[in-house]
């Protein structure tokens, strides 16, 4: 990671905790192990990779900070909201993320299911405010391409087939549509998201789309990767979860060394996308070689 990439990631980090936290419900009532799951779910933790992509893509078109901060903590909400689902014992079962106990664990299953619930309402209530744009048609666009991608069309469907395809063999093409559609649609709102604040025409906005489709199959190749070579410690969660559940994985199909050379072929291909932007997007350009870098 170069250390101006590192900088902005750090600093766009801070500033979405905060935002975050703010947000965030601190009741002492009934509810208030509702609202300190929701919080433990949310806070100390994270890349803040989704959030990192809307600040910069919003910063292409000059959008106030303020604004595309909300929008940032939106996607966030919904991302950090399928990270407890995920981890739920129906679901992935996972006792261990980011390093610290499930929500599940730290908590009690249902308290996790309500808190991943509460979650992804916060992010809709959040677009919708008119503090994130003070054009309503900005705020509706907001929500519906959060909502496509967040929904069956997206990142749930895309869990249903990861569920579905344990223990079957997956051809790379049927590996590829649920990559795409559970980590790819989220990661593909956050690099438009900054295009609508700013009214984009709809033709830099598909730049911006198959940008961030190169860079979700890189980002998930890597994960792939990491799942089989990396240790607990190092990546905050357990692995090697896809080889003992028999999920087919680009690693799977493809092998390490050409998953890895894919990966770094997509994350070229996604840095060229961006040649309409000139020096504007290098931190968009850097983010898609580092992760296909990284470690964790």
């Amino acid at each position: 990671m170069t250390d101006t990439l590192a900088q902005a990631l750090t600093a766009t980090a801070a500033k979405v905790e905060a935002a975050l936290d703010a947000f965030l419900p601190k009741g002492d009532g009934l509810e208030a192990d509702l609202h300190a799951a929701m919080r433990y779910a949310c806070l100390g933790g994270g890349k803040r990779m989704r959030p990192f992509l809307v600040m910069e893509t919003a910063r292409l078109f000059s959008v106030d900070e303020a604004c595309a901060l909300r929008v940032a903590c939106a996607i966030e909400f919904v991302h950090c909201y399928s990270l407890v689902h995920d981890d739920l014992p129906a679901m992935d079962d996972d006792d261990l993320r980011r390093g610290r106990p499930t929500v599940h664990k730290a908590f009690d299953e249902a308290t996790a299911i309500l808190a991943g619930d509460a979650l992804l309402t916060k992010a809709f209530e959040v677009l919708a405010h008119p503090l994130t744009h003070a054009d309503p048609l900005v705020r509706s666009d907001l929500v519906l391409a959060l909502a496509l991608a967040s929904g069956a069309d997206g990142m749930v469907g895309g869990q249903q087939i990861d569920l579905a395809a344990e223990g079957e063999s997956l051809d790379i093409g049927q590996i590829t549509r649920l990559q795409r559609l559970k980590t790819g649609a989220l990661i593909a709102f956050a690099a438009q998201s900054g295009a609508i604040l700013g009214k984009a025409p709809a033709h830099v906005r598909h730049t911006l789309v198959a940008f961030a489709h190169d860079l979700g199959l890189a980002f998930q190749m890597a994960d792939d990767l990491i799942d089989v070579e990396g240790s607990s410690v190092e990546v905050g969660k357990a692995t090697g979860k896809d080889q003992a559940r028999g999920k087919a994985t680009f690693v799977s199909i493809l092998g390490p060394e050409r998953a890895r050379a894919q990966a770094a072929l997509l994350a070229e291909q996604a840095a060229k996308h961006l040649d309409l932007f000139d020096a504007k997007a290098d931190n968009l350009r850097a983010l898609a070689r580092w992760t296909v870098a990284r470690k964790s």
